[in-house]
């Protein structure tokens, strides 16, 4: 699992939420949260930003391997 995944999946269990329940309150549909959870590497970039938005947080570029 990727680190975006491993860090939306812990961080919405640590608020209480089902995928479901932050599925609706992001705006996002289920499925592309249950395939960003699984760390699927094609789901669109905007919607993860959505998503990490949830926890005042957004994806940036980087270099691979970085930390």
């Amino acid at each position: 699992m990727n680190k975006i995944a491993e860090f939306i999946k812990e961080n919405r269990r640590a608020v209480g939420l089902t995928q479901e329940e932050f599925a609706v309150r992001s705006g996002l549909g289920l499925r592309f949260i249950r395939e960003l959870e699984q760390g699927k590497e094609t789901v669109r970039m905007d919607k993860v930003n959505v998503a990490l938005s949830m926890f005042d947080m957004e994806a940036v570029p980087g270099r691979k391997g970085e930390k």
